[in-house]
């Protein structure tokens, strides 16, 4: 099954995150305490906990660092308390977007949010208004020249719902996201590591953008992405 092609999309995205390696332990140590808190801090009974101390460990967070904001979480240790909060806007070109977000400041974390699909030529959604057009997804995206026949052989049996051959030859394997964990082990198990395995929002259908929409859509997408409160950015946009 053939699909659109994300790996420039992906590698960007990779290149974003190493600039900015101290925003990104800041949104894992907000996953690990809302997962904490939600779930306990038993990381055998609690898959949401465990994938963010995975997340943690990938971005060589010290054990201790994560040991004491689960703690935090729990009670053990004073911590602040972390409220999750989903906003919903349109970009360029009527482009979904959807942002999720982590604050002990509601009224501060709205206001930035709708600052910067103002100025930068989106408009602030409604509850409910964009994520329609997404689907609550396990995603895992192995390199281009990955064996298409073993992932789609290894991933099926471990109960994928899907693999995705995009445009560039990267592979995508879709789970529910309960099977997520058990497909992303079995491929390790298998020797075929994703690029990207992560539980996600994934658009149904995808806005072409290319020229001034493009470089348009991505410098809103980057501002959404660096405030301070924001989690994960999701979007249909096919950025050319």
């Amino acid at each position: 099954m053939a699909g659109h092609s994300k790996w420039a999309n992906i590698q960007h995205r990779k290149g974003r995150q190493d600039e900015k390696r101290g925003k990104v332990w800041t949104r894992v140590i907000r996953e690990i305490m809302v997962a904490a808190r939600q779930g306990g801090g038993d990381l055998s009974i609690n898959p949401r906990l465990r994938l963010a101390v995975e997340k943690a460990k990938a971005a060589n967070m010290p054990a201790d660092t994560i040991k004491r904001n689960i703690d935090k979480a729990t009670g053990n240790l004073e911590g602040v308390h972390y409220e999750e909060i989903r906003y919903e806007g349109y970009g360029i070109g009527g482009a979904a977007i959807i942002v999720d977000t982590m604050t002990d400041n509601k009224v501060r974390t709205v206001a930035e949010v709708r600052h910067a699909f103002r100025k930068y030529g989106g408009s602030m959604g409604t509850a409910g208004s964009v994520d329609f057009q997404f689907k609550h997804v396990g995603q895992l995206i192995l390199a281009p020249g990955t064996s298409e026949d073993k992932v789609m052989e290894v991933a099926l049996e471990a109960g994928a719902e899907d693999v995705v051959t995009d445009e560039d030859g990267a592979i995508e394997v879709l789970t529910p996201p309960t099977e997520f964990e058990a497909v992303k082990n079995a491929l390790d198990a298998a020797g075929l590591q994703p690029e990207v395995a992560e539980v996600t929002m994934r658009p149904e259908n995808t806005i072409e953008l290319t020229g001034e929409d493009a470089a348009r859509m991505q410098k809103l997408l980057d501002i959404l992405e660096d405030l301070d409160d924001t989690q994960a950015v999701y979007h249909n946009a096919a950025i050319l």
